[in-house]
């Protein structure tokens, strides 16, 4: 698997009007990232209720990306290690979860415009905000 999981917003800025971060997005999504099946959910959902996209329309990007990246399945074990990692770090219970499947899946990195940028998790997973600019 790649070493790379992608958080809903940075999808979500691959489809949005900033140049910018659609363009930084568009080549993190290019390298075939990992994602979960909560990303789908929520980003369907953002499309849904934010963007006001019709939902076949939803549909086809959702295939799209399932086309382009590599699904890491949630499991029980996700939400028992999402709850170690809300309880270490003070994550929010879905971005725990997020965190939890990344590491499920021996990501290293963990693109999220959300969480702290530069943060490290249990040693292995790196969180970096693709928006930041030094």
């Amino acid at each position: 698997m790649s070493a790379e999981f992608i958080d809903t917003n940075i999808f979500i800025y691959s489809i949005a009007k900033d140049d910018v971060k659609r363009r930084r997005s568009l080549s993190i999504l290019a390298r075939k990232p990992v994602l979960s099946l909560q990303v789908l959910s929520e980003a369907s959902n953002v499309m849904r209720k934010k963007l006001r996209i019709e939902i076949s329309e939803i549909q086809i990007i959702i295939i799209k990306l399932i086309r382009e990246s590599q699904i890491h399945p949630t499991t029980l074990s996700t939400l028992m290690m999402a709850f170690t990692i809300a309880e270490r770090y003070g994550f929010s219970h879905y971005d725990s979860m997020i965190v939890a499947a990344a590491m499920e899946a021996n990501c290293t990195t963990l693109y999220s415009e959300d969480m702290q940028h530069g943060q490290v998790i249990n040693q292995q997973l790196s969180i970096i905000n693709p928006f930041v600019t030094t």
